[in-house]
């Protein structure tokens, strides 16, 4: 496995650990994660989104997004964070431990 592989999950370990507050999922298992792009020198850049566009943590969410990068993986320099709404989030995008736990 190479470094960039290694990095990324390191990345997606750290995406864990920020939860909609809504809902008691991580939101890399809701399915929020779109892309993580992992560049050299441990720049990266992460393309997500909310359950809904009108979400009342549409501010907070990236900026903890980028601060749990910043603070839990190693090597991690520059952090963006894309919010997009296209393509809009749906159940199917949530991993079957996520939908495990919500019962569907």
């Amino acid at each position: 496995m190479d470094n960039v592989q290694v990095f990324q999950a390191d990345v997606i370990e750290a995406l864990k650990m920020v939860y909609d507050p809504e809902i008691p999922i991580n939101i890399y298992d809701l399915g929020l994660i779109y892309n993580i792009d992992v560049k050299n020198r441990g720049n990266v850049h992460i393309t997500m989104t909310l359950t809904t566009p009108n979400c009342p943590e549409a501010q907070l969410i990236p900026i903890q997004v980028r601060e749990a990068v910043n603070q839990y993986v190693s090597g991690a320099k520059e952090v963006e964070v894309d919010l997009v709404w296209e393509p809009s989030w749906h159940y199917g995008r949530m991993s079957e431990d996520a939908r495990l736990a919500l019962g569907l």
